[in-house]
């Protein structure tokens, strides 16, 4: 069969190393795919989201199978754009994508189903957040966020008024976000353990994934700014056996229940971001599409043809599969450009990068580079991640520093605590 992967980040390399191990796969192609995925895939120079053009594609190439990566190709409509033309692609619709694309539409949707989550209020103007910034609703530290999609980067901790009111300028005044800071979202800040809780679902029955956990704070001991991810690690040392009950029974099943209900039916994937506060498991976000960079650990374990699960998912037949994991922990560093999640510089020469990618157990996603005369250089704010798996977490956070201190570029930045276990 022919399958095409919408995406050009490390998530989507990582979808298409696994991908491509599949025996069901003849062709594979991405769109625009990543230096990376040129060694396993035919890469496609059509953007992510240009979905007309990519539906064309899919039509014209006889793809049998089409699985998108990013969150604003779904936001958009491309499973709409697909299904009109009869092509399988798996992903959430426009109506349900809902759940990432609009932070007010996922806070009211899980008020009105009582799941399990922080306490909020709806600004859809300065004043009015401002209000509620004035009034005793809330105690600080406080979270502000924008509305709509901000490729992770939208929501701002704050621990004081004024930090507060920046925020909320630089988000509906400044327009830091574009369009997706039009509303604001103020929340009740949850502490606790943050962990990444992911399954795939036909709208109906769900097979979960392994459990992870991210690191979204650009430096160690998870300070400063919140990134896409600088790296995670699988399984999460924080969620048992009763947990996991806990979080399928409480949150996950009446998720994908109660979307059906609405007339929202969710088929894809069902990524929820988990606070495990004193009080339970609370839901910080939703999202609508593999994790980045969870994904990455999480293919390494898989030992399931990944094909099976995503055709079942689209066919509505999800019944009795399951996922095969090795017990082996895997983990992923990133390696970032100096000054991401902020302003950054590209093209930056990276040395080091052949020699360690033949290293035995290590296994390297690119997320921001592109190639020129044989030589890699950097082409975004996440450049690398850094793969392994072990037996242990220790020896592979081990193999992997070693890996990523192999690695040189001016400026780079990573953290040296990705699985670091912190009680």
């Amino acid at each position: 069969m022919k399958v095409l992967i919408v995406g050009s980040g490390g998530r989507e390399h990582a979808l298409a190393w696994k991908i491509s191990q599949s025996k069901k796969v003849k062709e594979l192609y991405c769109a625009p795919g990543n230096e990376g995925t040129k060694s396993i895939a035919q890469n496609v120079d059509m953007r992510e989201k240009d979905i007309k053009s990519l539906a064309d594609f899919a039509a014209r190439e006889s793809i049998d199978l089409t699985v998108v990566g990013p969150e604003l190709p779904l936001t958009l409509g491309i499973v709409d754009e697909f299904e009109k033309l009869g092509l399988k692609i798996f992903g959430p619709n426009k109506n349900a994508a809902e759940l990432e694309g609009s932070k007010v539409f996922a806070r009211q949707f899980m008020e009105r189903h009582k799941i399990p989550s922080a306490r909020f209020k709806v600004a859809e103007s300065q004043k009015r957040a401002k209000e509620i910034l004035g009034s005793d609703e809330f105690s600080y530290p406080l979270v502000v966020k924008a509305d709509g999609l901000a490729a992770g980067k939208g929501v701002i901790i704050c621990d004081d008024r004024e930090k507060a009111e920046a925020a909320v300028n630089l988000i509906m005044v400044e327009k830091k976000f574009g369009d997706a800071g039009d509303i604001v979202v103020i929340e009740e800040y949850l502490t606790g353990k943050e962990v990444s809780f992911i399954v795939i679902t036909d709208g109906l029955k769900v097979v979960p994934l392994v459990t992870t956990m991210d690191h979204k704070p650009v430096y160690n001991g998870d300070k400063g700014p919140n990134t896409g991810g600088m790296g995670a690690i699988s399984p999460s040392p924080f969620i048992d056996k009763e947990l996991f009950e806990e979080i399928m029974y409480a949150i996950v099943f009446p998720t994908v229940t109660r979307m059906l209900e609405e007339g929202r039916r969710y088929k894809g994937v069902l990524y929820v971001g988990l606070m495990l506060t004193g009080a339970g498991p609370k839901v910080l976000e939703y999202n609508c599409r593999f994790g980045d960079p969870e994904t990455q650990p999480q293919v390494l374990r898989m030992q399931s043809d990944l094909v099976d699960i995503l055709l079942s998912a689209v066919e509505e037949d999800l019944l009795g599969k399951e996922i095969k994991w090795s017990s082996k922990p895997s983990a992923c560093v990133v390696v970032a450009s100096g000054g991401y999640p902020q302003k950054y510089e590209k093209g930056k020469l990276i040395e080091g990068l052949k020699e360690v990618s033949e290293m035995p157990g290590i296994t390297i996603f690119h997320a921001g580079t592109k190639s020129q005369y044989d030589e890699y250089y950097t082409d975004g704010g996440r450049v690398l991640g850094v793969c392994g798996s072990e037996k242990t977490l220790t020896t592979t956070m081990e193999k992997i520093y070693k890996a990523v201190s192999g690695i040189h570029f001016e400026n780079m930045h990573y953290r040296t605590d990705i699985g670091l276990i912190r009680e």
